[in-house]
């Protein structure tokens, strides 16, 4: 009996042993791990990216549940969602998302279908090919300030603006192209087109010159046109290209209003051109809306995310994530 007792005492010693030794190996294995290794390297920043960014967001979301209006500290003790349905029932705010649609899909738009052209052109071997691509290309260099400026010049309606002395020359009367709200927005989305094209452009290039060379070849001995070529062989295999651009492009649409600040020098933009982010600073800096103007900036972020999680997804069916 004691010769069992013995037996069971030293299975369990070994047993707690193994456990040891399996458990010392394990947190080793960890330590020094690469994940481990590499966290003076980006553990800081990871902590001040937290901090700044997903701690900022967090606090405009719970000042969003509030109705803190820019006096003393918010209070946090009464929750609610009155801010987002004042939201829903302002005119202002429905005004905004309707013309924010209208700029994210108009300029998302026009921009890929010029991009896509201008670089179908260029792939297809056109003269002056290095300077078309340097031209359309050289506006991505500039920041919404110097773009408005340069076309708040373009479209002003006195003596000194290009368009107006332009259609004054062919006889017709000068036009109020930011004061009129029938052209304003489309004023607007031209110029973002002329600055962002050139993007989509260079996007698109990388793409056709990623493909392999024999499809033209092999369309060319079927008797395949070019614009059959491009249309029904080349085009559709640019999917991921397109997707990737689209959704840069309307990140650059949700966020525009650097642009609109620049090109009205207001909070308030030429009529027919306010979008969420104008009326988040707005509500917030000029009338004292603390609350009001982070339920705004909380709906942009969910607009933000709504373009971006279906990007995320298509990478994740193709393998890139």
């Amino acid at each position: 009996m004691a010769t069992h007792d013995t037996t069971e005492t030293t299975d369990s010693t070994t047993g707690s042993t193994e456990e040891a030794v399996d458990w010392k190996t394990k947190l080793r294995y960890v330590l020094n791990s690469d994940f481990v290794r590499s966290s003076p390297y980006w553990g800081i920043p990871f902590l001040l990216m937290g901090f700044a960014v997903y701690g900022g967001i967090g606090y405009n979301l719970a000042v969003s549940f509030t109705d803190y209006a820019g006096i003393g500290r918010p209070e946090f003790t009464d929750l609610n969602l009155e801010m987002y349905r004042t939201a829903l029932a302002d005119e202002s705010f429905r005004q905004a998302a309707f013309q924010n649609f209208v700029l994210l899909v108009g300029f998302t738009s026009i921009s890929l279908g010029l991009g896509l052209f201008l670089a179908v052109l260029i792939d297809h071997g056109i003269r002056y090919r290095e300077t078309i691509q340097t031209i359309y290309l050289l506006p991505m260099a500039l920041s919404f300030v110097v773009t408005a400026q340069l076309w708040l010049w373009m479209y002003s309606s006195g003596d000194n603006g290009v368009l107006n002395v332009f259609v004054t020359t062919l006889g017709f009367e000068s036009v109020n192209w930011l004061g009129n709200p029938r052209l304003a927005l489309a004023a607007v989305i031209f110029a973002l087109v002329w600055q962002f094209s050139g993007y989509a452009m260079v996007v698109f290039l990388a793409g056709l010159q990623s493909l392999p060379s024999d499809q033209f070849e092999a369309a060319k001995v079927d008797g395949a046109s070019p614009t059959k070529t491009y249309l029904r062989i080349i085009i559709p295999q640019l999917k991921q290209a397109s997707v990737g651009a689209a959704v840069v492009l309307m990140l650059f649409a949700l966020k525009a209003f650097d642009f609109l600040y620049a090109i009205s020098g207001d909070y308030r933009p030429p009529n027919g051109t306010d979008i969420l982010a104008t009326l988040m600073v707005r509500e917030a800096f000029q009338y004292g809306q603390w609350a009001y103007g982070a339920a705004i900036a909380t709906l942009l972020l969910l607009l933000s995310l709504a373009v971006i999680a279906p990007y995320l997804v298509f990478q994740y069916r193709q393998g890139s994530l």
